[in-house]
């Protein structure tokens, strides 16, 4: 099995009938597999609410999912990728597109950029490993004009590598637009490009625990090295072991849009100031506290996704009551609480007793998060998401080892 297929998100069947369909496009040199393929197989792609199509997943633990919000698919890319970017049009804009998939992420960028660009130039770098899942851009509809443009580069780059044969999208690429397409694992295309060049990284894998390298601390330190000093990371998860990557990578974060979850997503950059609002404060208090905060890692930007998720396991295993309160019925966020539930109040103060902290209202218990009382949702170059959660993390530190006084 090539990496490419253990890696695939996509449903097997469509996968298969995908790949397929190109293999007889290469053989006959036919377009009625590509042109028919949407309305023969139409039951395999799902219409979300604005009237974009998505895909389903494979199967993940019994359960099959949709790789878009069923709220609308391309209203996800401008809600969660796109609004809260500060382009400036006026000038020369950069995007790298991690996990492109069928294309509407870069899409919606174009989208906005023809609408609002006068004499500057976009540049967009695509990176999906799966031809299938790219392929997959050119058979459903397209729900806006700017889907077409990234369709026609999807489709140079799959002639390129011999995955598809026919020239069939008509769409011209406009001059002031450079589009990009690589197709292969994102950790090895992100160590070749140069240093502060990107405005904005769009980070879309579909899960953290079918892809956590795409999610790993090293990962994101080349984020950091490619981004510029403004530029800003989205990415649809709340997840504490991913808002804590960002951190150790040496990025401010904050909240990202709420679309079709409960959760904002995550927003990250170089820079505290272009970040307006702050995680909220529970989420806080267990990045820096619990082992739930405990992040991904693959030193050498090339483990497996097993290896790299036993590897988490075992250090939050370690960090448990050694570093890291532990994440048990959420004990952190009960620091400074009086408990009325008498059995949830032993348990909680069982785990943090083990980092010496004697209850949940001990002196100990509002020194470990005393920066919380600055807390606020609007967010400023010193009072952040970023700063509070590494005051704590120092100050648990202190606790722990007996020098807080």
């Amino acid at each position: 099995m090539s990496y490419e297929e253990s890696a695939r998100i996509i449903n097997d069947d469509i996968f298969d009938l995908v790949n397929s369909c190109f293999d007889e496009e290469r053989s006959s040199r036919n377009n009625e597999g590509r042109v028919n393929f949407f309305d023969t197989y139409k039951d395999y792609f799902v219409l979300t609410d604005d009237g974009s199509y998505s895909i389903n997943s494979k199967e993940i633990n019994n359960k099959i999912e949709t790789l878009h919000t069923s709220t609308g698919a391309i209203s996800e890319s401008f809600e969660k990728f796109i609004n809260p970017m500060k382009f400036d049009y006026d000038q020369d804009i950069a995007i790298l597109d991690i996990c492109a998939g069928i294309g509407y992420n870069s899409s919606a960028a174009i989208s906005n950029f023809l609408k609002n660009n006068h004499d500057s130039n976009l540049k967009i770098d695509m990176v999906e490993i799966s031809h299938a899942t790219l392929a997959c851009g050119l058979l459903v509809p397209s729900p806006i004009k700017a889907h077409n443009i990234t369709r026609k580069a999807i489709e140079d780059e799959l002639i390129a590598q011999d995955y598809a044969t026919l020239s069939l999208e008509e769409c011209e690429i406009p001059e002031n637009i450079d589009l990009n397409v690589y197709i292969e694992d994102a950790r090895q295309t992100v160590q070749k490009l140069d240093d502060n060049t990107y405005d904005a990284i769009f980070l879309d894998p579909f899960s953290q625990n079918m892809a956590p390298e795409l999610f790993s601390v090293e990962f994101f330190k080349e984020f950091r090295r490619v981004i510029k000093d403004d530029g800003i990371v989205a990415t649809y998860t709340s997840s504490a072991p991913i808002r804590a990557a960002f951190i150790e990578a040496d990025f401010y974060i904050g909240q990202g849009p709420i679309f079709g979850r409960k959760q904002g997503g995550t927003l990250a950059s170089p820079n505290p100031v272009m970040l307006d609002t702050s995680l909220p404060k529970n989420d806080e208090i267990r990045i820096a506290l619990s082992d739930v905060g405990i992040p991904f890692r693959d030193p050498n930007l090339n483990n497996s996704s097993e290896y790299i998720l036993d590897k988490r396991t075992e250090e939050r295993h370690n960090a448990r009551h050694n570093t890291k309160i532990s994440s048990a019925v959420k004990t952190p966020i009960f620091l400074t609480s009086e408990m009325d539930d008498e059995k949830l109040k032993r348990r909680v103060e069982r785990n943090l007793a083990k980092m010496n902290i004697p209850s949940t209202t001990s002196h100990e218990a509002f020194y470990i998060v005393e920066c919380e009382e600055n807390y606020s949702t609007k967010q400023d170059a010193e009072n952040n998401s970023t700063n509070r959660i590494l005051n704590m993390k120092e100050r648990l530190k202190k606790v722990k080892l007996g020098n807080w006084k």
